[in-house]
């Protein structure tokens, strides 16, 4: 009645094979989540701040993402930050073409 691990594991924890080469899968996971987060930071919550403190920012992030990449193993950690940011470029979107449409309309 043993439990398999590797059936337990998230898609990109799957993908990366984290249950057979430990140390080369949870670094590319760790990149994986700190790439998504960074995307997910830019498209809904960056705003335009002064060097020190946007640097601030990413080394907090990058941290964050630390704990994050342990959840993920098993956690959908990684997944979910796909669909934020698949949610976030939709929203981007379209408010773009709403800015559009709305200054066609001013004219």
């Amino acid at each position: 009645m043993s439990m398999d691990v590797s059936e337990r594991l998230s898609f990109f924890a799957a993908l990366f094979r984290v249950d057979e080469n430990p140390a080369m899968g949870m670094w590319l996971l760790y990149i994986t989540i700190i790439l998504l987060s960074i995307v997910v930071y830019k498209l809904g919550f960056a705003k335009k701040l002064p060097l020190f403190q946007t640097i601030l920012i990413y080394i907090f992030l990058i941290l964050g993402c630390t704990v994050l990449t342990f959840l993920g193993v098993f956690l959908p950690v990684a997944e979910g930050l796909i669909v934020a940011a698949l949610i976030l470029i939709i929203y981007k979107i379209r408010l773009h073409q709403q800015k559009k449409q709305d200054a066609a309309n001013l004219e």
